[in-house]
């Protein structure tokens, strides 16, 4: 009898006990050790820490989708948590691509943090994600051209190349500049740039080492304030959220909004000083552009911005080109 009563106490200790913890599963479809990954385990730890410990994570040992169907996959209960790239669903989102456009900024922390900022003061942004709950808008560091042919140090030499692009407004910008470029995840690199398929890729420096393309690529080109920013959201299943306690809502969003955007920022900037200590200790060739370079580009891409506003407008965003100016201001201030 003894036994049955102290079997009984302790599957009852047991049920009460995880009854009164919640798990947040959370989804990433880039390497454990990437800067997203190790972010959104970072993010989620303060969650718990907020809670008290009533909130534990629980990062799934695989991704639950493909990265262009992570929106879809965290809306519909498969994972709890996950960020998605605005970009790989090409005409889902149009208002991120205003933290896309060439030499925003020289880091994803301040450029993370004021593109956050700027989004939560425009309820569009919240339309285009109605289906889910939104932790964060954040954007990567600084893009470079990143190839195995040779330097980069105009227009015309990229045009003799064949790029592999994350999508988003950077879509366009290929088009505007002329440039032979295919829309691929970055989780493709690897083999894209190998094989030749591809002869190099736009993205940020962590991305030599998170993609292991350290190896593959000999010649570098960065730009100052960079040559464009991929968009991102770190996001929450809405039904999850909704189904919180109340200081469990608490939990999470104190460490939402610019406390994730500066979480996601930093690990960023982290990676991207390494990668580029990498490059260096790889003897990549790295040219940095210069203003001719630069002044090509931006004359190639005001028919872009153009052409967002236009489409943001249509969307019912009123005056896009000030939200482009305001956002530009938020992050020279976030800079100082």
């Amino acid at each position: 009898m003894k036994g049955k009563l102290l079997g009984a106490a302790l599957f009852a200790a047991c049920c009460m006990s995880a009854h009164g913890q919640t798990t947040l599963t959370l989804s990433s479809w880039v390497p454990p050790g990437h800067a997203l990954t190790l972010a959104q385990n970072e993010w989620c730890e303060l969650v718990a820490k907020n809670a008290n410990g009533k909130i534990k994570c629980n990062l799934l040992p695989r991704a639950v989708a493909n990265p262009p169907g992570t929106y879809d996959a965290v809306k519909n209960g498969l994972a709890d948590v996950s960020f998605l790239v605005h970009g790989y669903t090409p005409g889902r989102f149009v208002m991120t691509k205003v933290a896309e456009f060439p030499f925003l900024g020289d880091a994803a922390e301040p450029i993370s943090i004021a593109y956050d900022k700027v989004a939560r003061r425009h309820p569009e942004f919240m339309k285009e994600h109605q289906d889910v709950h939104v932790i964060a808008f954040f954007t990567h560091g600084p893009a470079m051209t990143m190839n195995v042919k040779r330097p980069v140090t105009n227009l015309a030499d990229m045009q003799g190349l064949k790029w592999r692009i994350g999508g988003g407004l950077v879509n366009d910008l290929a088009k505007a500049w002329g440039i032979n470029a295919t829309l691929k995840p970055a989780t493709e690199n690897y083999e894209l740039i190998s094989s030749g398929v591809m002869d190099g890729t736009l993205l940020p420096a962590e991305s030599m080492e998170s993609f292991k393309i350290d190896k593959l690529i000999k010649y570098v080109t960065t730009f100052p304030g960079g040559l464009y920013n991929t968009s991102f959201v770190l996001i929450m299943n809405k039904a999850k959220y909704d189904k919180l306690s109340p200081d469990e809502k608490k939990a999470v969003d104190a460490a939402s909004g610019e406390v994730a955007a500066r979480i996601i920022g930093r690990q960023w900037d982290k990676a991207d000083r390494r990668a580029l200590a990498l490059m260096q200790a790889n003897n990549v060739e790295i040219t940095k552009a210069d203003a001719k370079f630069v002044a090509e580009i931006k004359q190639r891409t005001v028919p872009v911005e153009k052409a967002w506003a236009k489409e943001a407008e249509s969307r019912g965003l009123k005056n896009p080109e000030k939200l482009l100016d305001e956002l530009r201001a938020e992050i020279a201030k976030q800079q100082k």
